[in-house]
Formats: C-alpha cells, sequence, structure tokens
C-alpha cells in the first residue's frame, strides 16, 4: 500500500483538475437537455446519446466544409431538434412507449451519423486550420483545450446563457403548460393543455440543447467520433442527482427553478473532477462505466436514505412521547 501512494504523482493532481472542468462545463450544459425530459416532463429519453454525437458529427463536418463554427453550432442545434422531434412523433403519434422510441431514434441516428461524417467513424477539424468557435484560421481558439483556462470562461457564459435562456422559456405560458404536462397530464388535459404536442416540444428542446453541447465537446476536442455519445444519458443523469444533492444540502429551504439549472451544471463538473481522480489514482480506465454507476447509485440513495433516517427519528420521538404520556 505504501508503495501505491509513493507512486501516485500528488503535483499532477492539481494540474489536471482545469481540463476536468472545462469539460464539466460542456457536459454539464448536455444535463441540461437531459433535465428537460428527465425532470420536467418525467419522460425516459435515451435518443440523447445519438443526438449527442449527431450534434458533434454536424459540428466537424460543416466546419471542414469552412462554415464559421458559431453557424456549425446553430446547424447542429436544429439537427438536434429534429432528432427530438422524431422520437415525440414516434411516442405520441404512433403510440410508441417513450423509452423504446428514444431507443429507435438512437438506433437510427448511429447510421444517420455515419452518413454525416462521409460513412467515417470519425472526423477530425484541426484547431490551426480551421479554428474553433466564432472565428477561423486558427484565431477562434477559446474551446481549444490547449487554453483551458478561456475554455471554462466560455463555457461558463454559454452555461449563464442557457441557463436564463430556459429560465425565461419555461416561464411563459407555453413553458409552463410543458412543466405542467410532466408534473401532471391528466390535470393538464383537463385544463385544455395539448400534452402530445408539449411532450414532442420537450422532447425537441431537450435534443437540440444536447447536440449543442456534443458539437462544442468536438470543437473542444478538435474530433467527432460516431460513438461519442455513448453513455451520454448516464452522465446526464449523474450530473442531475449530483447537482441536485448539493443543491438542496447548501439551501435547506429549497431551491428554486434557476439555482437547480446552475446546480445541473455544476453536477457536470463534480462529476468530471471524480472521474479525474479516479484516473489519477491509476484505476483500470475499463472499470469508469462501473464507478459511474456506482456514484449514480449513492448519490441516487442519498435523498431516500435521508427521509428514511428523518422518518425513523419522528417515530422514534413519538414513541418516546407516547411512553412517557403513558407513566
Amino acid at each position: 500500500m505504501g508503495a501505491y501512494f509513493a507512486s501516485l504523482n500528488f503535483a499532477s493532481l492539481p494540474a489536471r483538475m482545469p481540463s476536468a472542468v472545462a469539460q464539466g462545463i460542456l457536459w454539464g450544459l448536455m444535463a441540461l437537455g437531459v433535465y428537460i425530459t428527465f425532470r420536467l416532463l418525467d419522460v425516459a429519453d435515451l435518443s440523447v446519446d445519438g443526438s449527442f454525437a449527431t450534434g458533434g458529427a454536424v459540428t466537424v463536418m460543416l466546419i471542414i466544409a469552412g462554415w464559421p463554427a458559431w453557424a456549425a453550432l446553430l446547424a447542429a442545434l436544429l439537427v438536434g431538434v429534429l432528432a427530438g422531434l422524431c422520437t415525440g412523433l414516434l411516442h405520441t403519434k404512433l403510440g410508441i412507449p417513450a423509452i423504446l422510441a428514444g431507443i429507435l431514434t438512437q438506433f437510427a441516428l448511429y447510421s444517420v451519423n455515419l452518413r454525416i461524417m462521409g460513412m467515417k467513424a470519425n472526423q477530425t477539424a484541426s484547431l490551426k486550420t480551421y479554428g474553433m468557435f466564432w472565428e477561423n484560421g486558427g484565431k477562434g481558439f477559446l474551446i481549444s483545450s490547449r487554453y483551458v483556462p478561456q475554455a471554462i470562461g466560455i463555457g461558463f457564459l454559454l452555461a449563464a446563457a442557457l441557463i436564463a435562456l430556459l429560465y425565461w422559456y419555461f416561464g411563459t405560458e407555453q413553458g409552463s403548460a410543458l412543466r405542467a404536462t410532466g408534473s401532471n397530464p391528466a390535470m393538464s388535459r383537463a385544463q385544455g393543455i395539448n400534452i402530445d404536442r408539449m411532450k414532442v416540444i420537450g422532447l425537441a428542446l431537450s435534443n437540440g440543447v444536447v447536440a449543442l453541447s456534443g458539437g462544442l465537446m468536438t470543437q473542444f476536442q478538435g474530433t467527432a467520433d460516431v460513438s461519442m455519445g455513448r453513455g451520454a444519458i448516464v452522465i446526464g443523469l449523474a450530473s442531475i442527482v449530483i447537482g441536485e444533492v448539493f443543491c438542496e444540502a447548501i439551501f435547506k429551504k429549497g431551491c428554486n427553478f434557476s439555482v437547480k439549472l446552475l446546480f445541473v451544471v455544476l453536477g457536470g463538473v463534480l462529476y468530471y473532477m471524480v472521474m479525474t481522480l479516479i484516473l489519477w489514482l491509476r484505476l483500470d480506465p475499463n472499470d469508469l462505466k462501473l464507478f459511474t454507476a456506482l456514484i449514480v447509485a449513492l448519490f441516487l440513495a442519498v435523498p431516500y436514505l435521508q427521509k428514511q433516517s428523518i422518518s425513523s427519528f419522528s417515530r422514534a420521538k413519538k414513541r418516546g412521547k407516547k411512553e412517557a404520556t403513558e407513566q
């Protein structure tokens, strides 16, 4: 054990964290998309694994074709919206359960992504050749892993802008109807809300945000891969759960909607910091998915165990008062 700890390079751990924060922010943006379906619509949408890769594929190919990177990102967002529409229509118009509709869309997007990338499993957009984010010719370096501090700053600005837009949208009449649909579909239908339309809109918006995140991740890495979205739903759920646990721990009286969205992004950052720590400990990288499952299970169990603890203490307190009264 002593030899194991002696072999660890403690000086390298702080140096790895900024890159983990930068990636965590981008995955946190993806988690915002997952949050829309998982928490607001109460729908298990598995198509995000495919739409994340679709966003990356569209972005890299348009940048190679000479498009400005910002325009490629907008195109990725729109294609993600179309992918979400497919899932929504399969679910609402054909009566396919939401989880199966998501699987079908994800399955189909694998072939679509291959077509987009010219039947190649991966494509690379050299940073020096194409540039990134809003400039071309190697000037737009702010999403490059070589400039991690700038990437963190731009990532937080993008996250803040997206959170502000989502906060505004879900405060509108349509956004409120969408939230009501997820909270109580029967009552929403009784109030005259077209819940099928709300589900389609929610799925389209969710996958659009996920595809945008995939495009940003492609710019950060300089490459897109047909399997880059594999496990994205698990990372998104992990970010949501971790963020909610920390939010409730800090704000005892409850978090408002905007703060919850912020903590979803912070959950992505915390998740990637934990993953970086695991890799620094020289654990087998093949076990990363196992550790991810354990982390998600742990944070999912925390709220339940807290409620059980509180209820058990309250029962014991009532029992003690009853016994004291009888005596």
